[in-house]
């Protein structure tokens, strides 16, 4: 007999679907790909804004490909194909590494230029280097490159005065060493300029170089002149000829003057120093004074009749040329 108050159970069936499948993941992932596109694209804006055209140009040869191919071949389009053949017919071998096409080919047989390459980038990096220096930092640079340079002049310097000195006792030991010259020694003066070291032969007493008026010298003169030469030509120095005279006039009507004397004196005690042993490319200049530069206030004094030899300076005493400062740094004073 059937149980009449027994429950009836009813199932339901819900379908998913509509709306509820919009709920999923895959929108996440593509608003990831847009939030790392903005923050690339604004990093590149920062880039740009903070760094020089230098800077922006070496990082451009970083991210730069090496090698690249120029030709073309399959399709010859965008996505085209390397041919199986060279442009000019010869097939490319299969144990050549995977990229390498005629260009690089051409280049790795070069192995100069290839290296020419490499310092053409390193050359630029330096530049580079250079440009991101600040102001305080190149003047800093600049003023150690000072400093360098005059340590390396006063030891050059040093050195020749050593060498000035010796070849001054070697003049003293030639004249006293000659007993038919040893008298002439007095009418030596020796003595270091800022040219280089001066040997002047002067007129006193009884002794004169040269006859008056005339550019021919005495004997005993051109002795002197060429033993000077003698020990002069063991330096590799150039060599200053000049010639001085006194205020004495030539007589009225004459047509000479004491500029014309004094630079045939000087050009005849060049000659004597040549035939001493002084090589004639040595002869750096031939000058004549006339009164000009006296050697004592007396501008009559037989003294101020003299020739001047000077043995140059190969190391240059003074900083004519300062290295200039860097743009946008300034030079304090004390």
């Amino acid at each position: 007999m059937a149980d009449h108050n027994q429950p009836i159970i009813i199932i339901r069936k819900k379908k998913k679907g509509g709306h509820a499948g919009h709920h999923g993941g895959a929108w996440k992932v593509a608003y990831a790909d847009f939030v790392t596109a903005m923050m690339s694209f604004f990093l590149l804006l920062w880039l740009l804004n903070v760094t020089t055209s230098d800077q922006r140009k070496g990082i451009a040869d970083y991210f730069a490909p090496m090698a690249i191919s120029h030709s073309e071949g399959g399709s010859g389009g965008v996505m085209g194909g390397k041919s199986i053949t060279m442009p000019d017919g010869a097939e490319i071998s299969a144990s050549s590494p995977p990229g390498l096409d005629d260009r690089s080919m051409a280049t790795a047989g070069k192995g100069d230029e290839g290296e020419e390459d490499v310092l053409g980038k390193s050359e630029k990096a330096a530049e580079g280097k250079a440009a991101a220096q600040t102001p305080e930092e190149k003047m800093a640079q600049a003023q150690d490159q000072v400093t360098k340079d005059a340590v390396a002049l006063a030891e050059s310097m040093k050195k020749e005065e050593a060498k000035f000195k010796a070849a001054a006792d070697m003049l003293k030991q030639a004249l006293l060493g000659n007993p038919a010259m040893q008298d002439l020694a007095q009418y030596l003066v020796i003595d270091q300029t800022p040219e280089g070291l001066r040997i002047q032969i002067i007129d006193k007493d009884k002794f004169s170089l040269f006859p008056s008026g005339s550019s021919s010298p005495y004997e005993k003169g051109r002795d002197l002149l060429r033993l000077v030469g003698q020990v002069l030509s063991k330096l590799p120095n150039k060599i200053s000829v000049t010639g001085h005279t006194d205020s004495n006039p030539y007589p009225t009507g004459s047509r000479r003057d004491n500029w014309d004397l004094s630079t045939d004196r000087a050009n005849v005690s060049r000659s004597e120093l040549t035939t001493g042993g002084v090589a004639r490319e040595r002869i750096a200049r031939v000058v004549g004074l006339a009164d000009q530069e006296p050697f004592v206030p007396d501008p009559k004094d037989s003294r101020n009749r003299r020739i001047s030899i000077v043995l140059l300076r190969q190391a240059a005493p003074l900083m004519i040329n300062p290295p200039a400062l860097p743009a946008g740094s300034t030079k304090e004073t004390p």
